[in-house]
């Protein structure tokens, strides 16, 4: 009698995995820069960062760990901030 108890028992999911931080997130706050797109490279000397951000210049080499706290700015090759993200 428990026998077809332990089959079924066996047929049972598991749970989902965790899943890992989408690249889309905001997990460092990019969305409170996003008015900087467009303006020159110079108004974030002015600016407070956190710690750990990256400033990209357009010919800059750049490491390619993904660190999704990260907050990284990068600039155009007409010197205004064209992008900013979590990587």
């Amino acid at each position: 009698m428990l026998a077809p108890l332990c089959a079924l028992a066996a047929c049972a999911e598991a749970p989902p995995p965790a899943s890992a931080p989408q690249p889309g997130a905001d997990s460092c706050n990019a969305a409170s820069f996003r008015g900087l797109v467009g303006q020159p490279r110079e108004v974030l000397d002015r600016m407070t960062l956190p710690a750990g951000t990256r400033i990209i210049g357009p010919r800059d080499a750049v490491t390619m760990d993904f660190s999704p706290g990260r907050l990284n700015f990068e600039i155009g090759e007409n010197g205004r901030i064209a992008k900013i993200g979590c990587y």
